[in-house]
């Protein structure tokens, strides 16, 4: 399973051009969100909507953050009749592909256009200041900001409480580790919240953290081979338990969990539950889900309505935007302790940091 995760992604960077060309023709609804502003838009009436979708690296079948994407798209498929072409990010690519890629889209008459992580700002407020008439959505930043623009953003710290309380009530050892994909300030989101979670549980625990790349590489974010590495190093180190935010190099942090004996914490999706993780999925107690189908799905029945605004909306735990999952009934037994911590945060008694 995982040389066939490795080689697709060599796949999607040998074939990056083919993947330019390729198209697919055809959570709640009431999702709360915050923060949103001017700039309402109404698709078409008499038109089927087009969508268009821009993945980050590792693309659809990664298993966690584009996966859960391209669900939101697939609902919407199904659910609004959208037709949808998706389009992939190759590994080492400039901005200016990026932007071309954004392009391609705008220019071929889809409308809305959804960019799927961070790594899309700059490309995104450049490109939608060609395209008034296009409506944009970005995925995890706030900085791409226009009329045009929405952006879709998460509590991660939240939902990284959550799983780091689990972390700390799991270990044996007193011992946790933590895997970001890449030095970035979103991933530093993730980091905060997994300690603030695990030292709230135990305050002298041990927690030891690694990230994979730095940027402007970003291929920490698909690269399992460094994921089982760092992860390897943490357990031989003494820990337990390893949460993981690092894309589909996450697949190599499983990996190391189960060479160990060890236990693992998934991310975005519900991964014990996925059939690409099958094989790990007794090492894996929880994950932090990160509910990008929602906000995908949102924007786009947003966008069919006429009630699409620019400017951030933020999916909390209170929103349903973040949570953890119980697949497999690892954590049954500490589910009440964990709640607990959850209604303290939704009531605002505990606030979560940020980094």
């Amino acid at each position: 399973m995982l040389r066939n995760r490795v080689s697709r992604l060599a796949a999607a960077t040998a074939g990056g051009a083919l993947l330019m060309a390729a198209a697919a023709c055809g959570g709640s609804d009431d999702t709360t969100t915050t923060g949103a502003s001017a700039g309402a838009s109404s698709a078409p009436a008499d038109a089927q909507v087009k969508v268009g979708l821009a993945y980050d690296i590792g693309g659809r079948g990664d298993g966690s953050f584009n996966d859960a994407a391209a669900a939101g798209l697939d609902k919407a498929e199904s659910e609004l009749k959208v037709q949808k072409k998706e389009l992939e990010a190759t590994a080492g690519e400039t901005d200016a592909q990026k932007e071309e890629r954004l392009r391609l889209l705008a220019s071929g008459g889809y409308n809305p256009v959804i960019a799927v992580g961070f790594a899309y700002s700059g490309s995104v407020a450049k490109v939608a200041k060609e395209f008034p008439d296009v409506k944009f959505a970005i995925v995890d930043d706030d900085a791409a900001t226009g009329d045009n623009i929405t952006n879709l953003m998460f509590a991660e710290e939240q939902g990284s409480f959550l799983v780091g309380v689990a972390a700390a009530l799991k270990s044996e050892k007193g011992n946790v580790g933590f895997v970001g994909g890449v030095d970035v300030p979103l991933i530093h989101k993730f980091e905060a919240g997994f300690e603030a979670g695990a030292k709230a549980v135990k305050p002298d625990i041990k927690i030891q953290s690694k990230y994979l790349t730095q940027p402007p590489d970003f291929g920490g974010f698909g690269d399992p081979a460094k994921g089982k590495t760092a992860a390897q190093g943490m357990y031989d180190a003494g820990a337990d338990v390893v949460y993981q935010a690092a894309g589909g190099s996450g697949a190599g942090v499983f990996e190391a969990a189960k060479a160990a004996n060890a236990m693992a914490i998934g991310v975005d999706s519900d991964q014990a539950a996925l059939p690409a993780y099958a094989d790990f999925k007794d090492v894996i107690i929880t994950s932090m889900t990160k509910k990008v189908d929602v906000a995908v799905f949102d924007f786009l029945k947003n966008y069919t309505t006429g009630a699409v605004k620019s400017g951030p909306s933020v999916y909390d735990l209170k929103a349903g935007g973040v949570d953890y999952s119980t697949t497999g009934g690892k954590i049954d037994d500490i589910k009440s302790k964990i709640d607990e911590y959850k209604q303290k945060i939704i009531s605002g008694e505990i606030t979560v940091p940020t980094s």
